[in-house]
């Protein structure tokens, strides 16, 4: 364990997605991010290569609207004060040879020190000649590169006092929950959770997985998250709960815009919330797509199938005010939809950070009463958001979206204030 000098007071408490934020987790994007080429961007779950100097410059705006407002936590910071523990070190090093098959270099990383290992860890290490060319040559890298890593959401998900560390779909992600799980038990002191660990073939993404109330959880269905991982979920909240909801809401398996339920709902804060209208009429791809509300009391689990994810909120006293992604218009809400605008995240109620080239989801928050104040005079000092009651942080961004992510998919809240509806 670290030593208490290298430990916060901060602890996991997330009880919904609009409390107050009191701590959160980001990750600078590096040069993780350069390492794929059109010919291996699929692989690494991209659908384009995107360009460096530009996400820099977008995602200084983003994560300097959160230091104006809370704590801010970076990933490769923490991993860098682990790794100077040599239990922690030496696991992390031998799990994530074993993941990528390459533990010949075992010795040599842990050779080296934090800073450099940290690095090595996240934005790989590069194939030299000699070393098995016929598989190395090709990819490049004998470690591959985290390329999705500045997405925090995914890997781990606050939920309660606990994190779930999530059981990924995707080969290329697993290493990034080594790095989560070694994070929230050793530097935040926090228990874990994992549904591999209950079934083998039980999958869950951050993405899916959204805190609406103490007793309520919110989780897609669909590529990333599985029926077996929802299963956990209510099999395990309503253990250590009198009376626990689940409300599932199945997603398209393609396109890729509808990866996670973050791509087409997301809480504005207890009363409001920003959705894809065709899930919420079941249109579309979404006409198929089944909501059902499981609720678990004294150990017996119900469920009731229901028209929307909006009709299941109601069924357990929430209800919600829908605004809008893209507006009212069907061609308009495809398009921002692809760019995640359906995908904010709140600083505190009806606090909400989000894309500025959602044009028409901007315009449909700006009826509903909610202030737009541009993230770079946020960070220049000249917009203060705490002077607003109904905010939306709008960053311009053209690079970070097409990465398949917007602002829930970038941050993992680690702390939040208890709101009561």
């Amino acid at each position: 364990m670290l030593s208490t000098d290298k430990k916060t007071d901060i602890q996991v408490n997330v009880g919904s997605e609009y409390g107050l934020l009191k701590a959160v987790l980001l990750h600078r994007p590096g040069p993780e991010i350069e390492r794929m080429t059109p010919l291996n961007a699929h692989e690494a779950l991209y659908s384009d290569i995107l360009s460096k100097p530009l996400v820099d410059a977008e995602y200084a705006n983003f994560c300097g609207v959160f230091e104006r407002w809370t704590k801010v936590f970076y990933v490769s910071d923490l991993l860098e004060t682990l790794l100077d523990d040599a239990a922690v070190r030496r696991h992390l090093v031998e799990e994530s040879c074993r993941q990528d098959g390459c533990p010949f270099l075992m010795d040599e990383l842990m050779a080296h020190d934090s800073k450099t290992l940290a690095r090595e860890l996240i934005e790989g290490f590069a194939y030299r000649k000699g070393v098995d060319p016929d598989r190395y040559a090709a990819q490049r890298y004998i470690l591959r590169p985290l390329y999705n890593l500045f997405f925090t959401r995914d890997a781990s998900s606050s939920v309660y006092n606990r994190v779930l560390i999530n059981s990924m779909s995707f080969d290329v992600r697993q290493r990034e929950t080594l790095i989560y799980k070694a994070i929230f038990e050793h530097y935040f002191g926090a228990q874990t959770l994992n549904a591999m660990e209950w079934d083998a073939s039980a999958r869950t993404e951050g993405g899916d997985v959204q805190v609406a109330r103490g007793d309520v959880l919110c989780v897609g269905c669909g590529i990333r998250t599985n029926a077996r991982g929802i299963d956990y979920l209510v099999e395990t909240m309503g253990r250590d709960h009198e009376r626990f909801h689940v409300i599932a809401q199945e997603l398209p398996h393609s396109p890729e815009s509808f990866i996670h339920l973050d791509m087409v709902f997301t809480f504005l804060g207890p009363h409001r919330c920003m959705a894809f209208e065709p899930m919420l009429k079941k249109t579309g791809l979404f006409s198929d797509c089944r909501t059902t509300l499981f609720t678990v009391e004294g150990g017996r689990v119900r469920q009731q199938e229901y028209g929307n994810i909006l009709q299941a909120l109601a069924a357990v006293g929430m209800e919600l005010e829908p605004l809008l992604c893209g507006g009212n218009d069907e061609w308009e809400q495809l398009r921002e939809q692809w760019h995640s605008g359906a995908n904010f995240f709140a600083l505190g109620p009806d606090k909400v950070v989000g894309y500025r080239r959602n044009t028409r989801t901007i315009e449909a928050l700006d009826k509903a009463g909610y202030a737009i104040l541009p993230a770079e005079d946020i960070c220049s000092g000249k917009v203060d958001m705490h002077q607003y009651e109904r905010f939306v942080a709008a960053f311009q961004a053209g690079e970070l979206p097409r990465a398949g992510g917007g602002a829930r998919c970038m941050t993992m809240p680690i702390m939040r204030d208890t709101f009561n509806v």
